[in-house]
């Protein structure tokens, strides 16, 4: 069974994770979204909140797992008993960064393979930091992130 960890902080989920997530699926047996939880940033959304979101959007992907995880990427590819890093590229950054990431994993576990997917071409532009950048100016959210989620994101922004 081949299965792929997607790790991300997903805060929150866009339509860009979404599709990464939705294909990872068809390519995979098995996809686990990772859900970052790292004390030091300030977040939108608890990591359990996040998670909730996530399930929500792909309640209807039969072979999606939801879990957080906080500590080395490495140590929970080992609890879930795989070696692949499923990640989306947007940007020549996005690869330059990954494309370190990948190298320390590696040093980190030899066994570690990072499998990178481009971003289709509508979501290329969209970000978790976009997203929430505009919806705190008023601005719509649709067609950034899943419709599900539209409403617990303005009303998180608007507290």
């Amino acid at each position: 069974m081949r299965v792929a960890v997607y790790p991300g902080s997903f805060d929150p989920i866009t339509n860009g994770h979404l599709d990464i997530i939705k294909r990872g699926a068809k390519v995979f047996d098995k996809v686990i979204v990772a859900v970052l939880v790292n004390v030091d940033k300030k977040y939108l959304f608890e990591s359990n909140e996040r998670v909730e979101l996530i399930k929500r959007v792909t309640r209807d992907i039969g072979n999606v797992e939801i879990r957080s995880f906080d500590g080395l990427l490495v140590n929970f590819l080992k609890e879930c008993k795989t070696n692949i890093i499923l990640k989306g590229l947007r940007t020549a950054s996005d690869f330059e960064y990954e494309f370190q990431m990948a190298f320390i994993n590696n040093e980190l576990d030899s066994n570690t393979e990072t499998v990178c997917m481009m971003s289709s071409s509508k979501n290329i532009h969209i970000s978790s930091s976009t997203v929430k950048q505009v919806a705190k100016f008023g601005g719509d959210i649709s067609g950034l992130v899943p419709n599900e989620i539209i409403s617990d994101i303005m009303s998180r922004i608007n507290l």
